[in-house]
């Protein structure tokens, strides 16, 4: 997992003078300066943690040179200073110059960290020199994991079933599956199982996504809707696609053995074509029509 590998930096303390972060989804990069963060007592973080952004300098009194020379500052406390460049993939050209003569020498006091939003290129990774990359990007699969290592942050066990019983209610939407976890934090709990959960989940409502799935798949029109009616009050629709991605998604060998190849790329194609009608409409999507549509296979 890339996550797991940033993960392991932060555990050592961020022993390289040098990172870049990249990632397609902005979330990731909030956890990730939060995990920094955790690692500088509060009352040295005026002094020891510092960000920055791109797109602002030579635009709002910073410039480059005053941020190398932040990073290049003694540390009179003996303290690890750490830097953030947020917004790393808007860098001028006259400004990655300056950054890669940084690199060839950085100080031995700071760690500069660059945030990069989307793919890495071949030529930019090639031009940072002695930068450990580490792409922080999830794939689905990873997702449980995540969920198992952010819980950990808290001092928290949760279960395999746990994991499971959050991906199947939320979907991998990361943002959302967080702020679960800070909710479960409260619980006061070391070990969680979903026994535990139910009822805080996703607003405890009478029906949850996992019996959404369960009316479309029966063809019961009456109780699906009724389902989406209730669970519309507490989730986005955005969240409820997510999960129904999911849901299909890991039943893929079951339905195709018992509803035939037809009917599952039927369904992908349905959710596909919803997953992209959310995405360009500013997530302003007609949930019943997927519905229908999923009800009538």
């Amino acid at each position: 997992m890339s996550y797991q590998a940033f993960l392991q930096e932060i555990e050592k303390g961020m022993p390289s003078k040098v990172y870049l972060l990249s990632a397609t989804d902005p979330f990731l990069h909030r956890e990730a300066v939060g995990a920094i963060k955790s690692l500088i007592p509060d009352e040295e973080r005026d002094f020891t943690f510092h960000i920055f952004d791109i797109s602002s300098v030579g635009k709002e009194d910073i410039s480059l040179e005053q941020i190398v020379d932040v990073a290049n500052t003694f540390s009179f406390f003996r303290k690890k200073r750490f830097l953030i460049l947020e917004n790393f993939h808007k860098i001028l050209q006259k400004d990655l110059k300056k950054i890669e003569s940084y690199i060839a020498n950085p100080s031995p006091d700071s760690v500069l960290i660059m945030l990069h939003e989307g793919t890495l290129k071949k030529g930019l990774r090639e031009s940072l020199g002695k930068t450990k990359c580490i792409p922080l990007d999830i794939r689905e699969t990873e997702i449980p994991p995540w969920l198992k290592q952010k819980a950990r942050l808290y001092g928290l066990e949760i279960s395999d079933g746990v994991a499971d019983y959050l991906m199947g209610l939320i979907g991998p939407d990361l943002g959302l599956l967080s702020a679960e976890i800070d909710k479960i934090s409260l619980l006061g709990k070391k070990r969680i199982d979903v026994n535990d959960i139910s009822d805080i989940i996703v607003g405890g409502g009478s029906y949850n996504p996992f019996d959404l799935v369960d009316a479309l798949d029966k063809k019961d029109p009456d109780r699906a809707f009724k389902i989406f009616k209730s669970l519309r009050e507490t989730t986005e629709v955005y969240s409820l696609i997510g999960v129904l991605n999911w849901q299909y998604g890991r039943n893929l060998s079951f339905i195709q053995r018992t509803k035939g190849h037809e009917y599952l790329i039927r369904v992908l194609e349905l959710l596909k074509s919803a997953d992209i009608d959310i995405k360009s409409s500013g997530r302003n999507f007609p949930m019943e029509y997927l519905m229908v549509k999923l009800l009538r296979l």
